[in-house]
């Protein structure tokens, strides 16, 4: 009876686990560039109570007898698959279509002193760096793109082409002069300053060979893990951020990357009458674990009443 009542205890933990990432799913329903995320159960050891044994001329072989111990929570995916797109007019606001997430670093000077430091590829060696779906965006009191916790929008300065030079990345700048801006489809930061047309930059994209690898920060960001896999870029436009790290970045539309729509956000893949749907499955299966419990502890009790 012991034996039924810890499954049932395991079977509720699980559960509860996956009501847990359920209930975070449905919270952050409107939360731009949100992934959902996903429970995935596997059992637990079984004991066994007769093992295995091979056929012979007189009888035939047996298969082993084993009694699980409950489940378990396998795994808890995140599922980057690509979110609906929600239109706002706005050009600081970016949504991706396809495959690539936004750069964002930090820990560095971006003004053109705090730049002495680069690595010979071209990267400052300090910036730490971290990634996002979430393209709304913002200028800062100098001119700098940054998101809403105030990193700086990594990008290919000037246009982003080779022509077998390495190319720089940093943070983009936009002119306090400049009268006008806007960014088109492959990233690029145009700016108008007295009447003449400017490029600010290109906004750089990472790519990761499995971005489920990757782990989540709040407030809509991510970091790289050593499953993350390396991210992978088009030739010259690259630099190592980490001593010993592949840390590559793409130009947008290129190479399978995301394409970049201005004046729109990425918003959040959760589907709300599929989370429903997992909350009610997990309800019940949580009630079903209660009742195994309920169970064991009655029968448990009329064993303890044979002895009056």
């Amino acid at each position: 009876m012991l034996r039924s009542m810890y499954s049932g205890i395991a079977g509720m933990r699980g559960f509860q686990t996956k009501l847990d990432v359920v209930g975070n799913n449905i919270a952050n329903v409107n939360t731009a560039g949100f992934k959902r995320g996903r429970v995935t159960f596997q059992d637990m050891l079984s004991q066994s109570s007769s093992a295995a044994s091979a056929p012979t001329a007189t009888r035939g072989g047996m298969n082993p007898s084993q009694v699980g111990l409950g489940s378990q929570v396998g795994t808890i995916d995140n599922i980057h698959t690509q979110g609906s797109r929600q239109t706002t007019n706005r050009a600081l606001d970016v949504a991706l279509q396809g495959d690539g997430m936004l750069v964002f670093g930090q820990g560095f000077d971006p003004t053109p002193a705090g730049f002495a430091g680069f690595a010979p590829e071209g990267i400052a060696a300090n910036v730490e760096l971290q990634y996002s779906r979430a393209g709304n965006l913002y200028l800062d009191d100098n001119g700098f793109i940054v998101n809403p916790s105030g990193q700086y929008l990594m990008g290919f300065q000037a246009n982003g082409t080779n022509d077998g030079v390495t190319t720089q990345v940093d943070a983009i700048n936009i002119p306090k002069t400049a009268d006008s801006f806007s960014i088109s489809s492959d990233g690029t930061v145009n700016y108008v300053e007295a009447g003449e047309t400017k490029v600010a930059g290109q906004i750089s994209l990472a790519k990761f060979s499995n971005p489920g690898g990757l782990e989540k920060l709040g407030g809509n960001m991510y970091q790289t893990t050593q499953n993350s896999g390396q991210m992978y870029v088009d030739s010259d436009g690259s630099g190592d951020f980490t001593a010993g790290a592949d840390s590559i970045l793409y130009t947008p539309e290129s190479e399978g990357t995301a394409k970049i729509i201005a004046g729109a956000l990425e918003m959040s893949n959760v589907d709300l009458a599929e989370e429903f749907t997992e909350m009610i499955t997990a309800q019940r299966g949580f009630q079903a674990n209660t009742r195994i419990i309920t169970t064991s502890d009655e029968i448990l009790q009329e064993l303890v009443n044979l002895k009056r």
